[in-house]
């Protein structure tokens, strides 16, 4: 059943796609404030070595996405689907809407209306971003998808749905947005299923999927964010709150064996504005792990200081430049070792108190911004690992767009943060039709 769903909504998408301006229906959605837009994407990619925990190949998936949105004189409502084919999933029937598991992931549904002048408001299901960095991410506590990330898939799907309420508003002397989430949205995590990783122990793949205890009771295990922000002589500046848990598993309980979410607040500012001749951000932020505030729990992260500074500037002409410089802190470092000793566990894989890493991204745009050629790398020299994910996107019509692209690891060691991921090294293709 569900791959005749699968096939019959491909053959509607080829057809609106190739009627696409033409379409009757098209044009009667359109006068009712309806607007429908989407994509059929093919998505193909393999390791570039053996990996003993995984598949060779890391992506062989069919994706087709469905956006609607309908704008009313009251509101705006948007609904975004993705059906989804893919033949390496281990679960393809069971539908999880918040790990995005099975042949159907929910993007958005939503509803986002103005009751006073200086109001706006959005209910539902919704993708969420804010802070400064590029693929840094400090004050921004809104899930993740790392796993969707470092498998190929393109780089909107780095951003997991929240099912949040989103209030933002507009007094003269400061803008302030609030994101009320009832009951926590994780990560979704990388948990061995598709991506190898360190365990604290071993590498581990399928072979030991991460077991995990979720705080998931409504209205309870709920979060908030805020942020307040204004423009000033140009640079836009910030401050961040949020109460909630660390958004992947970042603690273990002793008694079950299960990694947990322990309980997480964050406070931090950020500014972003030019410089030269090109944009300058900076951004920090203090991560208070509640549940360990001495750091002499060895089974949750202690707190952490984080900072981010970058520069980009176009250094000729369809050629940019982005540089990065991220710290990551550890606090009561020395607690952490002895907590570590105490329970008699190994500190030679333990990590350094202070993490420091180095982006760089070059976008260089060609044949009237058709050709686009991409390269981001992160290198750490505290951990002595870097990943490095080149992509070449081109443009063949309105309605196609080709992609190759690769995610590189490299590390001395497999407890690093980057460097445990060595054997998931892929390269990939995709193909996408929009319409």
């Amino acid at each position: 059943m569900k791959k005749y769903v699968i096939h019959m909504c491909v053959s509607i998408l080829l057809l609106a796609g190739f009627s696409y301006g033409e379409s009757e229906w098209m044009d009667t959605l359109s006068d009712a404030g309806v607007e429908l837009h989407g994509f059929l994407d093919y998505s193909y990619g393999t390791r570039t070595q053996t990996d003993p925990y995984e598949d060779d190949r890391s992506l062989n998936e069919l994706r087709l996405q469905l956006d609607s949105v309908w704008y009313h004189d009251l509101f705006t409502a948007q609904i975004k689907a993705d059906l989804i084919y893919d033949e390496l999933a281990a679960n393809r029937d069971d539908i999880d809407l918040e790990t995005g598991q099975g042949f159907l992931d929910l993007r958005q549904a939503n509803v986002m209306f103005s009751p006073l002048l200086w109001m706006d408001v959005k209910i539902g299901r919704q993708t969420l971003t804010w802070g400064t960095g590029d693929l840094v991410f400090i004050n921004d506590m809104f899930p993740k998808d790392w796993r969707s990330f470092f498998l190929g898939r393109d780089t909107e799907y780095l951003k997991a749905p929240s099912d949040a309420l989103y209030v933002s508003l507009f007094p003269s002397f400061v803008n302030i947005d609030i994101v009320y989430t009832p009951r926590f949205d994780a990560d979704r995590y990388i948990n061995g299923e598709r991506i190898s990783y360190w365990n604290g122990v071993e590498m581990v793949g399928q072979n030991s999927i991460l077991d995990t205890e979720l705080p998931d009771e409504w209205f309870n295990d709920d979060e908030i964010a805020v942020r307040l922000y204004r423009n000033f002589t140009g640079y836009e500046l910030a401050v961040y709150g949020y109460n909630g848990f660390w958004k992947s598993p970042a603690g273990m309980d002793p008694t079950t064996g299960k990694w947990i979410f322990p309980k997480l607040s964050v406070y931090g500012a950020s500014a972003r504005g030019p410089l030269g001749n090109g944009i300058v951000n900076l951004e920090a932020g203090y991560y208070d792990s509640v549940d360990d505030r001495r750091g002499d729990d060895p089974f949750i992260n202690n707190s952490e200081i984080r900072f981010l500074v970058g520069y980009e500037q176009e250094a000729a002409k369809n050629f940019t430049v982005g540089v990065q410089y991220y710290l990551e802190s550890m606090m009561d470092y020395g607690s952490f070792v002895r907590s570590i000793e105490a329970v008699g566990m190994s500190t030679d894989t333990i990590r350094d108190q202070n993490r420091h890493t180095f982006t760089l991204r070059m976008t260089w745009m060609l044949m009237n911004q058709n050709l686009i050629l991409s390269c981001f790398t992160r290198y750490s020299p505290s951990d002595s690992d870097a990943y490095i994910k080149p992509v070449v996107t081109y443009k063949i019509s309105d309605h196609w767009k080709a992609t190759v692209g690769g995610n590189i690891f490299c590390g001395n060691d497999n407890y690093t943060f980057l460097g445990q991921f060595e054997d998931n090294s892929n390269v990939y293709v995709s193909l996408r039709l929009s319409y």
